[in-house]
């Protein structure tokens, strides 16, 4: 049987080594009691209580980094979400004589998630909401209450117009309602709409673009199939689309009481209705072409409706534009009237910031405007980049 011989070196005085013989079989026998004694130690430590807690700090500090700054976030949003809830009843006791109806209230109040607390969300209620700005004015708050008066599991009011109303006031999204919902308004003449047959298909001005031109640059950079027009009116920019196999959707709100959503609609296209405010629902990447014109970019970001937009909001509705617009797809500015040169100036910058290839680029200024504060029409088409 063989042996290990352990050289253990003594003092340097002496110089002299101590030399032991050990069979294999204690040595083995000594490694496996060190490490039995090991794992009980450490399985002692981790049973045993705690003399000092540890602080929330080095608790969080323990979690990975993407996981605290989720949580963070969730537990910031639920903050925010429950103190939305308080908004009703201060504006209800600020004097302003305004009470807000029964269903509202039932509304915005939190419901409690039926399986517990959710542990992705952290949530243990589901909040409903309505957007800050349909507290901003007594106006508004009113017209919030005569939206929200209205009897249970029956037929909703004749107020179609309302619902409008709010929206252009920014006011959305709005609460949903337990009412019956009532068809459709009046009959929707086509003479008083705003169809025009002709536009985007028979050239009359430098500055207005022809749909079958745009379709030919895009050419390269992969089929249109899927549009998105920005304060579209009637839909006529979608008719003509549709007619070359381009599917559009196109934002619209009613003006003057008429029923433009029921009508475009009715025409076999999509109406989205949404405010100049408003973020828009959709995912990033996803349309094709974007389409917007003079009242897109004059009130795109705007307050509310007829109202021009700041020059951050012009940048903050750009920038959402550029958000769901693929790469590669086409940027249509179609006829943009500026009666200011410094908001041209503003929009200009931003397509150089953005880096978008310029395809069509027209300015000419507009008939009849001459002098110091001419107005000027600017039309292009632009490619958007890819960026990694």
């Amino acid at each position: 049987m063989g042996s290990v011989s352990l050289n253990v070196a003594s003092s340097r005085r002496g110089g002299r080594r101590l030399a032991c013989l050990c069979s294999p079989a204690l040595l083995n026998l000594l490694v496996l009691l060190s490490i039995l004694s090991t794992n009980l130690l450490a399985l002692l430590a981790f049973l045993s209580p705690r003399a000092h807690p540890v602080p929330a700090a080095t608790a969080n500090l323990s979690t990975t980094s993407s996981s605290s700054a989720i949580s963070a976030q969730v537990a910031a949003i639920a903050r925010e979400i429950d103190a939305t809830r308080l908004v009703p009843h201060r504006a209800a006791g600020d004097g302003g004589g305004t009470t807000l109806p029964l269903e509202l209230l039932l509304f915005l109040s939190l419901h409690a998630l039926r399986l517990g607390r959710d542990a992705r969300l952290g949530l243990t209620h589901m909040p409903a909401f309505v957007a800050h700005a349909c507290f901003s004015s007594p106006s508004t708050l009113a017209l919030l209450a005569a939206f929200a008066t209205y009897a249970p599991y029956a037929a909703c009011p004749r107020n179609a117009t309302l619902p409008h109303r709010l929206i252009s006031k920014a006011c959305e999204p709005l609460p949903r309602r337990r009412c019956l919902s009532r068809g459709p308004r009046a009959a929707l003449p086509s003479s008083n709409m705003g169809v025009d047959s002709h536009r985007w298909v028979k050239p009359r001005h430098d500055h207005e673009f022809l749909i079958d031109d745009v379709l030919r640059l895009a050419a390269g950079a992969g089929k249109i199939r899927i549009g998105f027009d920005v304060a579209g009116g009637a839909a006529n920019f979608a008719a003509r689309m549709r007619e070359r196999g381009v599917t559009v959707f196109t934002t619209v709100l009613d003006n003057a009481g008429k029923p433009m959503n029921e009508f475009v609609a009715a025409r076999g296209l999509f109406p989205l209705l949404l405010s100049p405010a408003h973020r828009f629902p959709f995912y990033d990447g996803v349309f094709d072409l974007v389409h917007v014109g003079t009242t897109a970019l004059a009130e795109g970001g705007s307050p509310a409706l007829g109202q021009a937009g700041t020059e951050e909001a012009l940048e903050f509705f750009m920038f959402d534009v550029d958000r769901v617009l693929r790469a590669g797809g086409l940027l249509w500015i179609d006829s943009y009237m500026c009666h200011s040169d410094e908001r041209r100036q503003v929009l200009v910058r931003l397509i150089s910031r953005f880096g978008y290839k310029k395809l069509k680029w027209v300015m000419g200024e507009k008939a009849g405007t001459g002098g110091a504060k001419a107005a000027m029409y600017f039309s292009a088409v632009l490619q958007k980049p890819a960026r990694g």
